[in-house]
């Protein structure tokens, strides 16, 4: 089959090893690893202002989760590819490419998922460990194989894996999980919807074409508008739930006032037709960066 991996490999030389590495990298998804990375590191800082922390021993559970999270996201990849080479966006990655195989993926996405949980487990105790598992279970597994192929809702369930880094990293300096990580988890798991809703709404015509349920495929452009700003409205509320709990201070309230107006903003412009989704996931990327960056900011600087 012209375009398969399996036709398309015999057609690429050897790599160079920079190619390789390179390749092998954009398995893991840097930009959105980046996102996890930083959530994950606000929630061990934000611990480590309550708790008594060892600096090493949390920077390389850290390390841990980062490479857990690239391992489930290279996972993806590798049974994802399929779907991959229908669309546009994703063609040109490595696995529907040819430029890698299957094998030369899992060993990769097994490497770091084994280097990772050592990390975690050894660093970062039983609890950070057990819920790394979880998570990664819950994004390679029940999100990748089962849920984003039958149901419309699958990024609000499956949003539940992609909002624990925050936890992750707070169960990995504090060694507990109290009612602190659970408000950073909301703020994640509610701003996942309206996040890749508005990638979809661009894309719906490429997912549809593939067979996936996404929103806007299945209840059509206006309804999943009507849900992003739903959502919005929801963000916006939870967001303020760290002041209402002690967590913050009127520094990172400020911040998250500014950073929601905009958010509803480009959500009401989004619901009216005069935007597609593409401004408001752009800015959806640098809400999630700015709001954690607000949070520890406040609790470093302000407290």
């Amino acid at each position: 089959m012209n375009g398969s991996p399996s036709s398309s490999a015999a057609a690429y030389p050897r790599p160079s090893p920079r190619r390789l590495a390179r390749d092998l990298l954009s398995l893991c998804k840097p930009r959105v690893l980046a996102l996890i990375a930083l959530t994950a590191a606000v929630g061990a800082g934000l611990a480590a202002t309550r708790h008594p922390v060892a600096p090493v021993s949390v920077l390389l559970a850290l390390a841990g989760i980062t490479l857990v999270a690239a391992s489930a996201a290279a996972f993806n990849c590798i049974v994802e590819s399929w779907i991959d080479a229908k669309m546009k966006r994703t063609r040109a990655r490595p696995l529907p490419d040819g430029r890698l195989t299957r094998a030369q993926a899992a060993a990769f996405s097994a490497l770091l998922g084994a280097g990772g949980m050592l990390l975690t487990a050894r660093f970062g105790g039983g609890a950070a460990a057990w819920l790394t598992a979880a998570t990664f279970f819950g994004y390679a597994v029940i999100y990748t194989l089962f849920l984003k192929n039958t149901t419309p809702q699958n990024i609000v369930i499956g949003g539940a894996s992609g909002a624990m880094p925050p936890v992750l990293g707070w169960a990995a300096a504090a060694g507990e999980i109290g009612f602190e990580p659970l408000l950073l988890f909301l703020i994640v798991f509610v701003w996942t919807p309206p996040h890749f809703w508005a990638l979809a709404l661009q894309r719906r015509e490429e997912y549809a074409r593939a067979g996936l349920p996404m929103l806007p495929v299945t209840h059509g452009a206006a309804f999943t508008a009507d849900m992003i700003l739903l959502y919005a409205v929801a963000l916006a509320a939870v967001s303020l739930l760290p002041l209402a709990c002690g967590m913050s201070g009127i520094p990172y309230a400020a911040a998250a006032t500014a950073l929601n107006a905009r958010f509803l903003h480009l959500a009401l412009r989004l619901r009216s037709g005069k935007d597609e989704g593409n401004r408001l996931f752009a800015y959806s990327v640098a809400y999630l960066a700015a709001i954690f960056a607000a949070l520890i900011i406040d609790a470093v600087a302000f407290s």
